[in-house]
C-alpha cells in the first residue's frame, strides 16, 4: 500500500515518469475542454463540474424515490416493503455499473493527464465491453429460479411481500445493461469536458421514469410491475443519450470506436482495480440492506408496528438517506477528472487544492441537506403515502437520528474517492468499506442486543437506525488519518519538484 501512489503515477502500463517540464508542456498542448483541467482555475472548474454532477446524482437517486412515491400512493405500505426487499439486489446492480464505469473513467482521466489519448479511448471501449459481460452474467442469474428465490430469501422477503418483490427484481434484472451504460459510461462524458451534457443524459431518464410511472402505475394500474417497467424505460432513454454522444456527436474528445471494444486484459484489470472503491461503496450498501432487512423482520416482529411496516418505514428512511448522500457523491465524482488529470500530469499543488476545495464544498452541501431533514422531516415522510399515525411518528424520529452525522459525512466520501481518482485503489477501497462494512455491519448486530439494556427506553428496532451515525463517526476518524498522511505526501512531492534529479536519486 505504501508504493501505491507511485505505481499510480506510472500508469496502467508502467509508463515511466516524464520530467515535470515535459509533462507541463503536454498539458499546455492539450486541446479544448480536456486540456484546461490542468490550467484553469480550480474553484471555477469545481463549480462548473459540481453543479451538473450533483444534479445528476440526485436524478440518479430519484429513480428509487420515484418508484417509492408512486407505489406508496397507489399500493401503500406493501408496495414500499416490496421495493425495500428488492433494494439490495438493485444496489448490487448499481455497484456493478460503478465498478466498470467509475473505474474506466478514473483510468481515462489519468491517461488524458499523461497525454495518452489512445489509452483513454481504449478505456472507454473496454468499459462498454465489460458492461455487456456483466449483463450476460446477470441474465443467467435472473433466469435461474433457485438462485433468484435464494436472493429473495436472503433479502428477508415475507410471504406477503415476496410476489411483488419477485416481479420487480426480475424485470429490473433483464434491463441491467441500460443502467450499466446509462449510469456507468455517463461518467466519461464529464471527463470529456461536458458536465452539462452528462447531466442532460440523466435528466432525460428521470423525466421519462416519472412519465412512465404515472402512466403505468397511476393510469393503467399495473402496480409493482408497472413501476419496474417505468424504471427500465427511463434508464433506456439515458442509455440512448449516452451512446449517441460518443457515437454521433461531432468534435468530442473521446469517441466510442469499434476497435477499442476489443478486450484488453491489462486495461480491464486496471479498470476493475480503479473501480473497486465505488463498487465497495455500493456493495457495502447492498450488504447493509440484506442484513438490515433480516434485522427489521426480526425486531419488527417484536415491535407494535410489525415486520412489514418496519420494512416499509426503515426502507423509506434508507431511500431518503441515500438521496441526501448523493449530492456528496456527486461532488466526489465532479472533482474526480480534475484530480485524475492533474495527478497524471504531476501537478501536485493543483491536486491538493482540488481535494481541499472539494471537501469544503461537500461539507457545505451536507450541512444544507442536514438542515432540510431536521426541519421538515414530517413533510418529507408524508410524500410517500404512510398513513398510520404511529408509524409516521416512528419514521420521522428515526430519520432525524439516522442522519445526525450528515454534516461531516461529505469529508469521508470525498476523502475516500480521492484515492480512487489518483490511482490508489487499495486505500480507497479500505476507506469505502469502512463506513458500511467494517463499522456499520457489526454495529447492526451488536447495538440491538446491548443498547436496550443500557437505555431502557430504546428497543432493538431503535438500535438499528442509531447504528448509522455511530458507524459514520468511526469511518470519518479513519478517513481523516489517511487524508492527513496523503496531504503530507503531496507537499513533499511539491517540494521535490524543485530538485527532480535529487528526488530521482533517492
Amino acid at each position: 500500500m505504501a508504493d501505491e501512489g507511485k505505481q499510480a503515477e506510472e500508469g496502467a502500463y508502467g509508463r515511466s515518469e516524464e520530467s515535470l517540464e515535459d509533462t507541463r508542456a503536454a498539458v499546455a498542448a492539450g486541446e479544448g475542454k480536456v486540456g484546461r483541467l490542468g490550467s484553469a482555475s480550480i474553484p471555477k472548474l469545481i463549480a462548473e463540474f459540481a453543479i451538473p454532477a450533483i444534479a445528476g446524482m440526485l436524478v440518479n437517486a430519484a429513480y428509487n424515490l420515484i418508484d417509492a412515491l408512486f407505489l406508496g400512493q397507489a399500493v401503500g405500505e406493501l408496495g414500499l416493503a416490496a421495493t425495500q426487499v428488492a433494494m439490495p439486489v438493485m444496489t448490487v446492480f448499481m455497484a456493478l455499473a460503478m465498478l466498470v464505469g467509475a473505474g474506466g473513467n478514473a483510468l481515462a482521466a489519468l491517461k488524458l493527464g499523461q497525454g495518452r489519448h489512445d489509452l483513454a479511448e481504449r478505456a472507454l471501449g473496454n468499459t462498454v465491453t465489460l458492461s455487456f459481460a456483466l449483463y450476460a452474467i446477470i441474465v443467467v442469474i435472473a433466469s435461474c429460479p433457485p438462485v433468484f428465490d435464494g436472493l429473495l430469501t436472503l433479502s428477508s422477503a415475507t410471504d406477503e411481500v415476496r410476489p411483488g418483490a419477485t416481479v420487480f427484481m426480475r424485470i429490473i434484472s433483464y434491463g441491467f445493461i441500460l443502467q450499466c451504460i446509462g449510469m456507468g459510461v455517463n461518467n466519461f462524458i464529464r471527463t470529456a469536458g461536458a458536465p452539462n451534457r452528462a447531466l442532460g443524459t440523466m435528466v432525460i431518464g428521470a423525466v421519462a421514469c416519472i412519465a412512465f410511472n404515472y402512466l403505468f402505475v397511476m393510469v393503467l394500474g399495473w402496480g409493482i410491475a408497472g413501476s419496474a417497467l417505468a424504471t427500465l424505460c427511463g434508464q433506456g432513454c439515458s442509455c440512448i443519450a449516452v451512446l449517441w454522444y460518443f457515437l454521433f456527436t461531432k468534435g468530442v474528445p473521446l469517441k466510442l470506436r469499434a476497435a477499442c471494444l476489443k478486450p484488453d486484459l491489462r486495461l480491464c484489470r486496471s479498470i476493475l482495480a480503479l473501480g473497486l472503491a465505488s463498487f465497495f461503496v455500493q456493495i457495502g450498501a447492498a450488504v447493509v440492506n440484506f442484513f438490515m432487512n433480516f434485522l427489521l423482520v426480526k425486531y419488527g416482529a417484536l415491535s407494535p408496528i410489525g415486520s412489514d411496516n418496519a420494512l416499509a418505514s426503515i426502507g423509506l428512511i434508507m431511500r431518503v438517506a441515500m438521496f441526501t448522500i448523493m449530492p456528496l457523491v456527486g461532488m466526489s465524482i465532479a472533482i474526480q477528472p480534475i484530480l485524475g488529470f492533474n495527478y497524471g500530469a504531476r501537478l501536485f499543488k493543483r491536486v491538493r487544492k482540488t481535494l481541499l476545495d472539494g471537501i469544503l464544498a461537500a461539507t457545505a452541501i451536507a450541512l444544507a441537506m442536514f438542515i432540510i431533514v431536521q426541519v421538515w422531516p414530517s413533510q418529507i415522510i408524508s410524500l410517500f403515502g404512510i398513513t398510520d399515525p404511529g408509524l409516521n411518528d416512528f419514521t420521522v424520529y428515526a430519520l432525524r437520528v439516522q442522519l445526525l452525522m450528515l454534516p461531516i459525512v461529505g469529508f469521508q466520501i470525498v476523502g475516500s474517492n480521492y484515492f480512487q481518482a489518483t490511482g490508489q485503489p487499495l486505500k480507497s477501497s479500505l476507506l469505502s468499506l469502512s463506513r458500511q462494512i467494517l463499522f456499520l455491519v457489526p454495529l447492526l448486530f451488536i447495538l440491538p442486543e446491548v443498547l436496550p439494556s443500557l437505555v431502557p427506553g430504546l428497543t432493538g428496532l431503535d438500535a438499528l437506525y442509531i447504528a448509522t451515525p455511530v458507524a459514520d463517526g468511526c469511518s470519518i476518524v479513519l478517513t481523516f488519518v489517511f487524508v492527513m498522511i496523503e496531504l503530507g505526501r503531496l507537499r513533499r512531492k511539491e517540494a521535490g519538484q524543485t530538485a527532480p534529479r535529487k528526488e530521482e536519486g533517492r
